[in-house]
Parts: C-alpha cells; structure tokens; sequence
C-alpha cells in the first residue's frame, strides 16, 4: 500500500509528462478497441448476411457440384426422392436448381447462374414472393450488382438464353420483377432467379435440384447429398476477416510501442534524475524490491489513468460511430460487407485491451527499475 501511494504522488507530482505520457497511451487504447470492434462487427453482419441470404444454416450438395467450376453444373442434379421431399415439404429445406444461361440486355450478351428457387420459400430473404405474378408468367429477380452490371432495372424484359437437358438451346424474354439490395455479393453478382417450377419445365426436368439450403440447426443426413455446414462454407469469409484482423494487429503493435517508448524514457529519466530520493527510500528501511515496485507501480498507473482518460473521450465516440455507421462504399467491392458496418463492442475486448496495455506498461516500466537494485545507498543519496 506504501508503494501505489508514493507511485501515486510521484506520477501527480511529474504533472504535464504524466499527462502526455497518458494521452499518448490512451489513444493507442482507445484504437486498440475500436479497430477490434470495428473488425468484430463486421465478422458478425456478414456471417449473418450470409446466412440470411444465401446458406441459412448449412447446405447439402450434389456430390458432383463445385461452386466455383461451371462446368460441374451440367451434371450436378438429382431428382428429390420421397423422404427428402417429405422434408422440403416441412419448409425447412430449399431446393435450388442452378445451370449457365446467357442474357441479353439491350443487344449485349452476359452470362449468368441461372438459379430456380421455390417462390414460396421463407428460409432465405430473397424476394421469391416477386417471382408470383399471374399476368406474367415469365418473370425473374435480379440483385443491384446485377442490375447494374447489367444495365437493368424493374420492369425490364431481358431474353434469356439456355440448354435444357437434352443439350438444345431455348430462349425466352423474362420481365425483371424485382431488383433486391443484398449486401452478398456470391447472392447477388452474375444471379439470375426465376421460379423452380418454371425452371423444371424449362429445363425438361421432373423435380431436381443442385442443391438445398437447410435451416435446421441439427442437420439429418439424406442420402446421396453431401452435406455443407454454415462454418465450412463461411471458411472464405472467416480467413478474409482473419487476414485484416493481422495487418490490423500490426498497426496497433506500432502505436502501442510508440506509447510504451515514452512511458519507457520517462522511467530511465526518472531513474536517473531520482537517485537522492532512491538512497533515502533505501536509508529509510525500504528494501530495493520495494524501490523497485515503486517504479513499477508508476509505470502501471501510466496504463489505469491511460484507460479512465480513453473513458471519458472513447465511450461518446464509440457512441457515435456505433450510431452512423462506418461506411465501406462496399457496393463495388466485391466481398461480403455491408454498406455501413457497425462496431461490436464485447466485455471480452475492453478486458483483453486493457490487460495488453496494462502488462504491456508495467514490464517496460519494470526493465529500467531494476537497476535501482544495484545502486549503492550511498552513492544514490549523493547523486551519483
């Protein structure tokens, strides 16, 4: 209790290089935070964005689908058997059919994934109630990257290309009904929806699928579908994540090293500026590790007034932000983002942030303070 007193008056008494040395920290902590909020909130909209819109809670695949080879979708579908159906049935399970197709916006050729999804399906947030229209049968929904890549807008006729299973090629005009804003690009880039049964009759098929999204929580094994759970297909977007959460991490070791460099110089200054009140510490009937906490008390202090200071300033504007957004103009980018991400602020972050900054300031507080351990008291009361 003696040493946090003295530590306590020491750093009072040190006035303005306490405070700067405290501003400096506080700053390093209050980036620390927000940077690692910022980054969990992110984790957060898109795994939810994802599996809002495209996964739910897992898929199961025709063995000989790939998601990312075309040329595996000539063959990739099955007919639903009987039990599997009984499960579709429930609403629990969604069957998408998912072939090439080219369209041909305003004279120009694209290709696209056209994608057959039952438009009464509740699992994802697709507007497949859209694909509902008895004036006209023919109708499709589009994303705003696809709109935009292609030039399209509601209400639009587009001729869509494609090969049943025969291999013939058939063409037909749909009518863009709906334009959806979906922050997942794989839901929205290159997709084109159209209702399953139509995509059936289209493609001379009775009842088949690529694949099927589940919202079951606990996923029963069918047979002849391999199943894809919500982690596995969220690997991509969790090693993109990972990957800035490290280049982030180099950052705030480099601000937390410019902060711990001042409290670090302010110790071996201190130390060596201090050496008449370090003899009479040690005349008085301190032991040298008790000299020594003293110093590294002060360093401690540095980190705890440098968490109260980053307090007062950072809880209003992590209010703020949190608030507005942090906007990513992330339309064009190409990855899972939303427009505006909005920082996740965990008990678990604010504890870990404070417990780095407050080992971190202790130990370089430490390292200078042990040469008090071999200074001689008489030498120390005479200044040398």
């Amino acid at each position: 209790m003696l040493a946090f007193n003295l530590a306590y008056k020491n750093l009072l008494g040190a006035g303005l290089r306490t405070w700067l040395n405290v501003s400096v920290l506080s700053l390093a902590f209050v980036l620390i935070v927000f940077y690692n909020a910022m980054i969990d909130g992110w984790n957060r909209q898109s795994r939810d964005d994802t599996q809002d819109w495209e996964i739910a809670q897992g898929q199961y695949w025709h063995p000989d689908y790939e998601k990312y080879d075309v040329y595996s979708l000539n063959d990739a579908h099955q007919q639903l058997s009987e039990q599997t159906q009984q499960i579709v049935d429930k609403g629990v399970l969604v069957p998408e059919l998912i072939q090439q197709a080219t369209i041909y916006p305003q004279g120009r050729m694209q290709s696209v994934l056209l994608r057959g999804i039952p438009k009464e399906q509740e699992v994802l947030k697709l507007p497949t109630d859209c694909l509902l229209s008895p004036n006209k049968p023919n109708v499709a929904i589009i994303g705003k990257r696809m709109a935009k890549a292609a030039k399209l807008q509601k209400g639009d006729a587009v001729l869509l290309r494609w090969r049943d299973k025969n291999g013939t090629f058939d063409a037909r005009q749909f009518t863009i009904a709906a334009v959806f804003n979906c922050d997942v690009a794989e839901a929205d880039q290159g997709q084109f929806y159209v209702d399953y049964q139509l995509m059936q009759e289209m493609m001379g098929f009775t009842n088949e699928a690529t694949l099927l999204v589940s919202k079951l929580e606990q996923n029963p094994t069918i047979d002849h579908w391999t199943f894809q759970s919500a982690d596995r297909l969220l690997k991509e977007l969790d090693d993109l994540i990972n990957s800035e959460r490290i280049s982030g991490m180099i950052i705030q070791m480099i601000l937390l090293m410019i902060a711990l460099l001042a409290i670090f110089d302010t110790q071996v200054l201190s130390i060596f500026r201090r050496k008449k009140e370090i003899g009479t510490y040690i005349a008085l009937g301190l032991t040298r590790q008790q000299v020594v906490g003293i110093f590294t008390i002060e360093g401690a202090m540095h980190s705890l007034l440098a968490a109260l200071l980053g307090a007062i300033y950072g809880i209003p504007f992590f209010i703020w932000v949190n608030s507005i957004g942090i906007n990513f103009g992330s339309a064009d980018m190409g990855i899972t983002i939303a427009e505006k991400v909005y920082p996740y602020y965990s008990l678990r972050l604010v504890v870990l942030s404070v417990i780095v900054v407050l080992v971190s300031s202790t130990i370089v507080s430490y390292i200078p303070a042990r040469k008090i351990a071999y200074l001689k008291p008489t030498d120390a009361l005479k200044g040398k």
